[in-house]
C-alpha cells in the first residue's frame, strides 16, 4: 500500500528513524498508527492492544513507537 496522494485530516505526523507515523483523525477503531517506510506502508500498529494489524513490525519500530507513546506525540 502506497502513502495516499492526499490526505484530508491526520494527526500527527512523525517523522523519525527513518519512518513516519501516522494517526488519522476519525478513523475506524481500534486506535491505531500507520508506519510509512520509503512511502510504503509497513505495519499498521494496534496502539490499544499492542501488536500489529497488518504487515510486521521490526524490534526497531516497536522501540520508535514506545519513545514516541512517552512522548506523547502518538
Amino acid at each position: 500500500m502506497m502513502l495516499p496522494n492526499t490526505v484530508t485530516s491526520f494527526v500527527p505526523k512523525v517523522r523519525r528513524g527513518g519512518y513516519v507515523f501516522l494517526k488519522w483523525v476519525g478513523d475506524h477503531s481500534p486506535h491505531h498508527v500507520h508506519v510509512y517506510k520509503d512511502s510504503k506502508l509497513v505495519v499498521k500498529w494496534d496502539l490499544g492492544n499492542w501488536q500489529p494489524m497488518k504487515g510486521q513490525a521490526t524490534a526497531r519500530i516497536v522501540k520508535l513507537l514506545e519513545e514516541l507513546l512517552k512522548e506523547e506525540k502518538l
